[in-house]
């Protein structure tokens, strides 16, 4: 308890050592053992939702802890590598950019507490939304798609780009996604298992907001809202045909130790690539649902001060653990943020 330090100024705090780390470890982890082994059972609801919640969140700094690992060796100019022995990635062609199309009508958005399950507070607020009929992408825009915008000048052009956009791409001398380089006449980008040559059938990833949208403005198309998003992961779940009925269990995930975006495998007769990856972003600010309350006290401190100047990310990514994402997992980050593994996919009207 007490003033929170300043954001701005933790990396002016001398870090402990690493043996001090695993010290404070082993303390928790005894102290949990000795909690847990005899709870006070006045307290014994409240301990569970601080476990519920706690554990998924450990999951997501653990995939944080990737990306900024990524992003602080990539300032090196060696570029090394923080792994040599990562799974190798399949190499393939992809089909050309194919549509599903979404009839309109009435979804049920949000959490639906009557199945159960773990869920944060901004998944909750289970409601009726419209969504228009729509159509989208049958898998996320590649490296090669998006380096076909910035040969055609994509970054050079302010029509492509909301105002915001266009101010940020001046100011920080955007001419390519995140970690990307040209080394003589080719481009490579820095992954965790060190600088290699951009794999053009793979999704595009370490994009912001602005540049998906500025994309998406080039290519006649738009974002998806996150209503549209989760009526086809919902429904890609139920009709996946691999035998599990999940697509989660198909997804590229840490699991997979890759730890980067894959090219898409084939057509699977349903969008894919909805799980895992990268995390896609949609057209939507993050907001709370209708009827959204902040829970009591601390837990409170978790979602519900971010909504605001935010956008929404679906799906989870190649660095999430597959057994954290769902349908429903509502992602977000400032419009110009680029350290995550974030992509996107196209999504337009249905009779466009």
């Amino acid at each position: 308890h007490g003033t929170p330090f300043p954001r701005p100024e933790r990396g002016m705090i001398s870090r402990p050592t690493v043996d001090d780390v695993y010290r404070y470890r082993a303390h928790i982890d005894r102290a949990m053992e000795a909690l847990l082994s005899d709870p006070p059972q006045e307290h014994l609801q409240e301990i569970l939702r601080r476990l519920e919640l706690g554990l998924p969140h450990e999951q997501q700094h653990q995939e944080l802890l990737l990306m900024d690992i990524k992003h602080i060796l990539a300032q090196n100019p060696l570029c090394p590598a923080y792994r040599d022995d990562l799974a190798p990635t399949p190499a393939h062609d992809v089909a050309a950019l194919g549509w599903h199309a979404y009839p309109a009508g009435i979804r049920y958005i949000g959490h639906d507490d009557t199945v159960g399950g773990f869920a944060y507070d901004n998944e909750m607020g289970r409601h009726r939304q419209f969504v228009e009929a729509f159509q989208i992408a049958d898998r996320p825009v590649t490296n090669g798609e998006f380096l076909a915008f910035m040969q055609a000048g994509g970054y050079d052009k302010p029509e492509h780009w909301l105002s915001d956009g266009w101010a940020t791409v001046k100011a920080e001398d955007w001419q390519a996604p995140l970690y990307w380089v040209e080394r003589d006449g080719v481009w490579h980008h820095y992954t965790l298992g060190g600088l290699v040559p951009v794999d053009m059938n793979a999704p595009v990833c370490h994009v912001s907001f602005f540049e998906a949208d500025a994309y998406a403005q080039w290519a006649g198309a738009r974002l998806p809202t996150e209503a549209e998003w989760e009526t086809v992961a919902h429904d890609a779940v139920i009709q996946d045909d691999f035998g599990q009925g999940n697509l989660v269990e198909q997804g590229n995930f840490v699991e997979q130790d890759h730890l980067q975006p894959v090219a898409a495998a084939g057509t699977t007769g349903a969008p894919s690539q909805m799980f895992g990856d990268v995390w896609e972003w949609t057209g939507s600010a993050y907001r709370p649902y209708p009827g959204f309350r902040k829970l009591p006290g601390s837990l409170g401190e978790y979602n519900g001060k971010f909504m605001s100047g935010q956008m929404v990310l679906r799906g989870g990514c190649c660095a999430t653990p597959a057994d954290h994402i769902r349908a429903t997992y509502r992602n977000f980050f400032p419009p110009h943020a680029r350290w995550a593994f974030s992509g996107f996919r196209l999504a337009r009207g249905a009779s466009e």
